[in-house]
This record gives structure tokens, C-alpha cells and sequence, in this order.
């Protein structure tokens, strides 16, 4: 996946090769970085005989009107698969580390007393702690939360969302990890 950033460097989404090259195809990249680039080789002109070829940067800022509206949102939508990210699969109430099938996504208040479904209301919290603190805030359950929720900015979620992150793109995301981010002393900074 192609990391694509806006003409400031701010950082929007992942884009296929396929779609990196259209860009760069209709002069869409104002200027592009990274150690990692790829080339990709097209047809072969029967005036010349040479093969077309077009080389594509690991991040590519894109001009203008070419990012679409949705992408330029910087709250990312929520998700267990990005929730349980974000919480580096750890229970926010026993500190245990557990695999996606024993996660729940716990509402600190709860929606029963008028919490909310989003992001700094939730938490990863196991199957046992989460039956064990029920309906109630962690105060009424006698539960301590061991870090609190945050909403996670468009880099952090770029991070959450690829799981095959060149280390170019990964360096670039983590200069823009908000200062609580978990994702912080993963990164390299």
C-alpha cells in the first residue's frame, strides 16, 4: 500500500499501487518520499519498441481535489478490530494481553446510565472483566481502569488500519502519534 498525505504532509490514507500510479499518471502527486520505490512497467510502443515504465514512491502527496472529503475527516470511524488496536489488545482492567476472540469493548459508563458509543468511552476489556463490572462505571464495580480512552488521530489510524507498514511510511507516521498514543514507544520516532 502507497501512504498518501496531503500537499502539507498531513497524512489521509492508504491507496493500492494501482491508484498511486493513476496520480501519478494525471500529475496528481505534488512531491512524494520514502526510501521505498517501486517501478511499474507498462506496454510496449510499436513505434519505438520500448517498455513504458513508471516509478511510484512508498508516500505521495496528492494535489488538491484528488483526496476526497471523506478522507480529510480526522476522527477516525470506530471499530473492536481498531479499538482492540489502538488498547495494544490489553485488558483496560486486569492488564492482561488477549487474543481478538476474548476481547469485548467495554463502555466506561455504561450505555444503560447514558454512555455513549465512542471512542473516549470505550475500552479493551476482556470477556471475565467485562461480565464482572456489568452495567456499572468502574467506581460502582470497585474496578480500576488502567489507562484511560482516547481518540486515536488520522496518523495513529493509518497505523491501526495496515498491517503491512514499509518501515519509510511507519517512521513518517509516528512524528504525527498524538503524545498519549500506546502506539508511541512501538514506533520509531
Amino acid at each position: 500500500m502507497i501512504l498518501t498525505l496531503d500537499v502539507h504532509g498531513q497524512p489521509h490514507r492508504w491507496v493500492t499501487w494501482q491508484h498511486a500510479i493513476f496520480y501519478y499518471s494525471k500529475n496528481l502527486v505534488a512531491w512524494d518520499a520514502g526510501e521505498h520505490c517501486f517501478t511499474f512497467l507498462g506496454g510496449t510502443s510499436r513505434l519505438t519498441g520500448t517498455r513504458s515504465a513508471l516509478t511510484a514512491n512508498s508516500i505521495i502527496a496528492i494535489k488538491g481535489r484528488a483526496l476526497s472529503a471523506r478522507s480529510l475527516i480526522q476522527t477516525p470511524p470506530l471499530s473492536n478490530r481498531e479499538l482492540f488496536h489502538r488498547d495494544r489488545h490489553v485488558c483496560a482492567y486486569c492488564g492482561g494481553e488477549f487474543s481478538v476472540h476474548r476481547l469485548t469493548r467495554d463502555h466506561v459508563l455504561p450505555v444503560s446510565q447514558g454512555g455513549t458509543d465512542i471512542w473516549m468511552n470505550v475500552v479493551a476489556a476482556c470477556r471475565s472483566c467485562n461480565q464482572r463490572k456489568a452495567g456499572r462505571t468502574p467506581e460502582q464495580a470497585r474496578m480500576l481502569l488502567l489507562y484511560a480512552p482516547y481518540v486515536p488521530n488520522k496518523a495513529e489510524y493509518l497505523i491501526l488500519s495496515n498491517r503491512n507498514i514499509l518501515a519509510d511510511q511507519m517512521d513518517f507516521l509516528a512524528r504525527h502519534l498524538p503524545a498519549q498514543s500506546r502506539w508511541r514507544h512501538v514506533a520509531p520516532a
